[in-house]
C-alpha cells in the first residue's frame, strides 16, 4: 500500500463514505432485482432466452468496459458515476412498460452500458480521494462496507418487491425502480474528485506510464495505452486482475438464476423474493468481514474459497429451501474474498491510468461471466438449476488449487496484499 505520513482527515474521509455507501444503496435498491428472471419467464422466454439476454448484457459491458475506464481517467470519473444509473433506470423502463425479448435486449444493452462507465470509475475515485487523504489503507474496508450498502438496498428492494407487485403489478415496480436509479444519478454529484492526484508508487513511473495527472491531460487514448501497458508488463498487477476477474465472475453469474433455483425447489412466486433476501443476508456477512478478512494470506485465502464453494454446491445441490442457508454462507465467503481481491488489485496499481486497468478486470470478469452462462445452461438442462450451481461452484475449488502451487508474482512499488 502506499505510505503516507499525514493525518488523515477524518471528516473527508466519512462524506466520501458516506457519499459512496448512499450510492452503493440506491443503485441497487431496485425492486427489479429479485423479479426479472420471473418476469422474463411469465412473459415466455425460455432459460436458453434468459441466458442470452444475460450473455448479451456481459457482451455489451465487454465492449464498452475499458474504453469507459479510459475515460474516466481522461475525463471524469465523477460524471460517469452520475450517467450510469440514469442508463440502467431507461433500460428498466423498457422491461416493464414493453415486454418482449427486443425490449428486455434493449434494456440489457443500456443497463450493460451504465454498469461499464460505473465499473472501474467507483474504485478508482474512491482509491484516489483515500489516497489524497492518507487513507489508503482504509480501502478494502470502505469497500467492503460499501458492497454490504449495496446489498441492504437490494434486501429492502427484496422486501418492497412483493407488496409492490401485489398492489400494482410489474409497471408499479418498474416506477419505482427508475426512481431508485435518479436518486442515484443525483447523489453521484456529491462524490469529492481531484482528478490530477494518482499515487506515484515507489518505482516512479515508466516510459509507458504518464506520471501524475498526465494521462488525463494527455487525453483518451494516453489513459488506455498507459492503462493496458500496467498490466500487461508488471507481473503482480495482471495476477490481481486475473485473481479479481475469475472469482468475481462465478458466483456474480450464479446469482442472476438464484430466482430460479428458489422456484424449483418447490417455493411459490410471491415467497421469492423472501428468500431472495435470506441469501443477500450473507452476501451481507461477507461485505461486513472486510476488516478480519485483511489479515487473511495467501493460504487462508485459498481455504476462504474451497469452503464457500463447497458451501454453495451443497446448498444448492440439496434442492431444498432449506439448502439456500448453505447458498448464503457460500455467497457471503465469495463475497469477501471479491472484496480482498479488488483491494489487492488497488494497492498493486501504481500508474495514473486506475480506472482503465480495473475496468480491463472488469472486461475479463464479463468473459468469464460469459463463459458461466454458456456453460450453464446445458448443465441446467440435464440436472436443473442445482446441479448446474454445484458443477460451477466446482470451479472455485480450481481457483484455490492454483493459489497454493503458484508462484508470488514479482512486486512494483507497493507492498503485497
Amino acid at each position: 500500500m502506499t505510505v503516507t505520513t499525514a493525518r488523515v482527515p477524518d471528516t473527508s474521509v466519512r462524506r466520501l463514505a458516506a457519499t459512496l455507501y448512499g450510492y452503493a444503496f440506491l443503485t441497487d435498491a431496485v425492486l427489479l432485482y429479485p423479479l426479472y428472471p420471473l418476469l422474463f419467464s411469465e412473459t415466455g422466454l425460455s432459460v436458453g432466452q434468459i441466458s442470452s439476454l444475460f450473455v448479451l448484457w456481459s457482451v455489451t459491458a465487454i465492449a464498452l468496459e475499458v474504453p469507459s475506464g479510459a475515460w474516466a481517467d481522461a475525463v471524469s470519473r465523477r460524471l460517469l458515476l452520475c450517467l450510469a444509473p440514469l442508463l440502467a433506470g431507461a433500460g428498466f423502463a423498457v422491461w416493464v412498460f414493453l415486454p418482449s425479448y427486443p425490449a428486455f435486449a434493449l434494456g440489457f444493452l443500456l443497463w450493460g452500458a451504465g454498469g461499464a462507465l460505473a465499473s472501474g470509475a467507483l474504485e478508482a475515485l474512491v482509491f484516489t480521494e483515500l489516497d489524497r487523504l492518507g487513507a489508503a489503507g482504509r480501502y478494502a474496508r470502505t469497500m467492503g462496507r460499501a458492497r454490504t450498502a449495496g446489498v441492504l438496498g437490494t434486501l429492502v428492494a427484496a422486501a418492497l418487491a412483493g407488496p409492490a407487485l401485489a398492489a400494482g403489478g410489474y409497471p408499479a415496480v418498474g416506477v419505482a425502480s427508475v426512481l431508485a436509479c435518479l436518486l442515484a444519478a443525483a447523489l453521484a454529484g456529491r462524490f469529492p474528485e481531484h482528478h490530477g492526484h494518482e499515487p506515484a508508487g515507489a518505482g516512479g513511473p515508466t516510459d509507458d506510464t504518464p506520471a501524475g495527472g498526465e494521462a488525463a491531460e494527455a487525453g483518451w487514448g494516453a489513459s488506455l495505452r498507459a492503462g493496458l501497458a500496467e498490466a500487461r508488463t508488471v507481473p503482480a498487477v495482471g495476477a490481481a486482475v486475473l485473481l479479481l476477474a475469475v472469482v468475481a465472475a462465478v458466483w456474480g453469474a450464479l446469482d442472476e438464476y438464484t430466482p430460479l433455483l428458489i422456484r424449483e425447489a418447490g417455493v411459490p412466486a410471491a415467497a421469492v423474493p423472501a428468500l431472495v433476501a435470506l441469501v443477500l443476508v450473507g452476501v451481507t456477512v461477507g461485505g461486513l468481514a472486510a476488516p478480519l478478512g485483511e489479515r487473511l494470506r495467501r493460504r487462508g485465502y485459498a481455504a476462504l474459497l474451497a469452503v464457500s464453494a463447497l458451501a454453495l454446491a451443497v446448498g444448492a445441490g440439496s434442492g431444498r429451501p432449506t439448502g439456500l442457508v448453505l447458498v448464503a454462507a457460500g455467497f457471503g465467503g465469495l463475497q469477501l474474498a471479491t472484496v480482498l481481491a479488488d483491494a489487492r488489485l488497488q494497492a498493486r496499481i501504481t500508474g495514473p491510468s486506475r480506472a482503465t486497468v480495473t475496468s480491463l478486470a472488469g472486461l475479463v470478469t464479463d468473459l468469464a461471466v460469459i463463459a458461466v452462462y454458456a456453460g450453464y445452461v446445458p448443465v441446467e438442462g440435464v440436472g436443473g438449476h442445482r446441479w448446474a450451481f454445484a458443477v460451477a461452484a466446482a470451479a472455485y475449488l480450481v481457483v484455490a488449487g492454483c493459489l497454493l502451487v503458484a508462484r508470488r508474482p514479482a512486486q512494483s512499488g507497493r507492498a503485497s496484499r
